[in-house]
């Protein structure tokens, strides 16, 4: 099991950046895949990024590729959202999510563990 805590969050204007963080428990973090995924008021959650075992491969939502940046530090327990140029569609509360077996990065159906999530609001 690997218990998942995000930081990072908060109020950014439109254009700025913020940088999401995810510390995670436990001695096996590289042998999960991790993702980010965001849910605004009165919508679903939504895949952002996602990002394989060894970090070799991410994944990106259309909205977000090109302004957002995944990375991960195996030797730290951690997992990174870079977010630049952000918009106000952007406003949502992000989560960290860690996948144990086979998943499909896109489906939050397929990721075991959750954070308690980080609330990023950006003002127009």
């Amino acid at each position: 099991q690997v218990l998942l805590v995000e930081s990072g969050g908060g109020l950014v204007q439109a254009g700025g950046s913020l940088r999401l963080s995810c510390a995670a428990s436990g001695r096996t973090f590289s042998s999960y895949a991790m993702g980010w995924f965001r849910q605004a008021p009165g919508k679903e959650r939504e895949f952002v990024a996602a990002i394989r075992r060894n970090g070799g491969v991410t994944y990106y939502a259309d909205s977000v590729k090109g302004r957002f940046t995944i990375t991960r530090d195996n030797a730290k327990n951690a997992v990174y959202l870079q977010m630049n140029s952000l918009k106000p569609e952007d406003t949502a509360v992000y989560y960290c999510a860690a996948a144990q077996g086979a998943y499909r990065p896109s489906y939050y159906h397929d990721y075991d563990y959750w954070g308690q999530g980080t609330q990023v609001t950006v003002s127009s």
